[in-house]
């Protein structure tokens, strides 16, 4: 597997999706913002409970590539980094988190 890098735009996961690619969104914020917002599909697992569900995560990521994000991209991105050190490679942040996903992509997405 090619070295991922640890973040990905927004734009170019809207685009992989829309060519049909199956991609794990990964939500880790809390539940609380997961009410107030969240992006169609996505699996809510809060940052803090990432260390029990690892083998639940180590699956999915050998089915497909998992999108990690958070408000604005940095739990994800501690996140993705905390799972490569797990051997959880086939991961990446999403880069500004949802606030850039509600700017950019879907503005029906209400910001916070």
């Amino acid at each position: 597997m090619p070295d991922l890098p640890y973040e990905v735009s927004v734009s170019e996961v809207k685009t992989r999706l829309d060519t049909g690619e199956e991609l794990v969104l990964l939500d880790v914020r809390e539940p609380g913002e997961h009410q107030v917002c969240r992006i169609v599909g996505a699996l809510l697992i809060p940052m803090n409970t990432v260390p029990q569900r690892l083998q639940e995560i180590e699956v999915l990521a050998g089915e497909s590539l998992i999108v990690v994000y958070c408000h604005h991209g940095m739990r994800s991105l501690n996140t993705v980094a905390w799972l490569r050190k797990q051997g959880v490679h086939n991961c990446v942040s999403l880069a500004g988190g949802i606030e850039a996903w509600s700017v950019s992509i879907d503005p029906a997405v209400p910001r916070y």
